[in-house]
C-alpha cells in the first residue's frame, strides 16, 4: 500500500531535534503526531508522488495520523494541475486540517488560472464555521484577489467575519495588513470605521507597521488609528 510506503519514507527522514522544535510552533497538534521531516524534503517527495497513479489512494486515506502526512498531502494538492480535481481534493482535505502550518502552506498553483470559478468556493469556505477552512478562504482572497482582480467588496467580506478563534483572527489581521500594502486607499476607510474587532484591528496595524511595503507617511496615519479598547 502506498500509505505504508510513504510512512516508511517519512520515518527514514526523521530529524528528532527538528520535530521537537516544530511541535512547539504548532501547539494545536499533539507532539506525538510529528515525525520531524523538514519541509524541503516533503516538497521534493510531493513532486515525485504527485505523478503516481496510485496517489489517490493516499489522498483518500483520511484522516492521516501524522502532521508530516498532512503536509505532504497539502503539497501534493498544490501541484494538481486540473482545477476541478484540485478543488475536489481541497474540499475533501480541509475538514481534516487542524493547524495553521498545513493550512497556510497549501497553495494550489492552478487556482491562479481559475479565479472566477474560485470565488464562489471561497465564499463557502468563509461561511463554513470551521477554523482552518475559514483561514484558508481568507488566505485565498489574500493570495489571488488583492492585485489586478481586487474588488473592495472582498474587504467587507473579511471584515464581517467574527470569530473567537485565534487562528482565524490572526489571518484576518494578516489579510488587512497585506491589503494596506497593496490597496491602501481602499483599505484605510475600514480601519478608520473600526470595521474589525479591537484586537484584530490592532494586530492588523501592528503587522502593517512592520511591513517594508508601506510608506512612512502611511504608517504615521496608521499609528493614529490604534484602538485602546480590547473588546
Amino acid at each position: 500500500m502506498i500509505q505504508d510506503e510513504i510512512l516508511n519514507r517519512l520515518t527514514a527522514q526523521q530529524d528528532i531535534p527538528y520535530r521537537d522544535f516544530q511541535s512547539k510552533l504548532i501547539p494545536t497538534a499533539d507532539k506525538e503526531c510529528f515525525i520531524g521531516v523538514r519541509t524541503p524534503a516533503l516538497r521534493t517527495m510531493a513532486k515525485e508522488l504527485a505523478k503516481r497513479a496510485d496517489m489517490e489512494e493516499f489522498l483518500s486515506a483520511l484522516p492521516h495520523r501524522y502532521f508530516d502526512e498532512n503536509q505532504l498531502h497539502a503539497f501534493v494538492i498544490s501541484l494538481t494541475k486540473d482545477f476541478d480535481s484540485c478543488l475536489a481534493q481541497v474540499s475533501a482535505f480541509l475538514p481534516y486540517v487542524d493547524n495553521w502550518a498545513t493550512c497556510d502552506q497549501m497553495s494550489p498553483k492552478v487556482f491562479k488560472k481559475h479565479k472566477k470559478e474560485l470565488l464562489p468556493q471561497i465564499e463557502r469556505w468563509l461561511a463554513s464555521g470551521k477554523t482552518y477552512t475559514i483561514r484558508f478562504g481568507i488566505k485565498m482572497l489574500m493570495e489571488h484577489f488583492l492585485d489586478a482582480d481586487f474588488d473592495s467588496s472582498y474587504l467587507q467580506k473579511v471584515a464581517q467575519i467574527r470569530s473567537d478563534e485565534y487562528y482565524v483572527n490572526m489571518m484576518i489581521a494578516w489579510y488587512f495588513a497585506t491589503a494596506l500594502a497593496k490597496q491602501y486607499k481602499a483599505t484605510l476607510p475600514l480601519l478608520e470605521a473600526r470595521a474589525l474587532d479591537a484586537r484584530t484591528h490592532n494586530k492588523a496595524i501592528q503587522k502593517a507597521l512592520e511591513s517594508f511595503r508601506i510608506s512612512p507617511e502611511q504608517k504615521a496615519v496608521l499609528r493614529t488609528l490604534k484602538s485602546t479598547s480590547q473588546r
